[in-house]
């Protein structure tokens, strides 16, 4: 499992899922991190993914969502979504990172398996850098970074002005002046330090960018955009 959309401005925040087991072959040559492939190589391996996943999910946390929850609780609803995509549960999840966002805090520490209400989250291993080491993980941020693409091209025909069929909702320089001359809109994360949104208590702009920061260095805007 692993998640793409997290420091975007607009947009969801998107969770992909694969399924493997013993019967699965070799995983298709050039899986790796999505962040790693251009867009038409991620385009090329999502439907080979999903021949050789024995089961796949993407699941969703919109902004309103995103605005309510706050990030971390997004993340676990829309890693809820995408498990709820799947046949079956998962005997073990490996997460990317060192920190179990899927596990509700409840959850954690108890008795997993006990017999209660409600579905359990699966065991979750946690293994830093696993986009990179784990082909499940590195196709699972494939699927989901795809899936989360085509959302934002087709949100961008609803909201033109903020040129996310290229940016895909993160903070390019383009996504960030037209914050500024037009303001947000509804698919924007509120509870984010927006350009041009007027920070009431100090009366000036809230940046999102620290000053000097060059687009150079990140060409995509795929930035880590922190809330409020």
């Amino acid at each position: 499992m692993d998640e793409v959309g997290r420091g975007a401005l607009a947009g969801p925040v998107s969770v992909g899922v694969v399924l493997v087991d013993e019967v699965c072959r070799t995983a298709p040559r050039g899986i790796q991190d999505s962040k790693l492939l251009t867009a038409s190589a991620r385009a090329a391996l999502a439907p080979k993914i999903r021949k050789w996943a024995s089961a796949h999910g993407v699941g969703h946390a919109w902004p309103a969502e995103i605005d309510r929850l706050g990030i971390i609780a997004a993340l676990r609803l829309a890693g809820t979504r995408a498990l709820a995509a799947l046949p079956r549960s998962p005997d073990l999840v490996v997460l990317d990172g060192n920190h179990d966002w899927l596990t509700p805090p409840e959850q954690d520490g108890l008795l997993a398996f006990a017999d209660r209400a409600g579905p359990l989250t699966p065991p979750v291993l946690t293994m830093v850098k696993a986009d990179l080491r784990c082909s499940s993980v590195a196709a699972a941020s494939v699927l989901a970074k795809v899936a989360r693409d085509e959302l934002m091209v087709g949100l961008a025909r609803r909201h033109p002005a903020y040129g996310w069929s290229q940016n895909k909702g993160y903070a390019a320089r383009g996504h960030r002046e037209a914050l500024v001359e037009h303001g947000p809109c509804v698919e924007h994360r509120r509870s984010w330090r927006l350009p041009g949104a007027v920070d009431r208590e100090l009366g000036s702009p809230a940046a999102v960018v620290e000053r000097g920061q060059s687009d150079r260095s990140d060409p995509t805007g795929e930035l880590e955009c922190a809330p409020r």
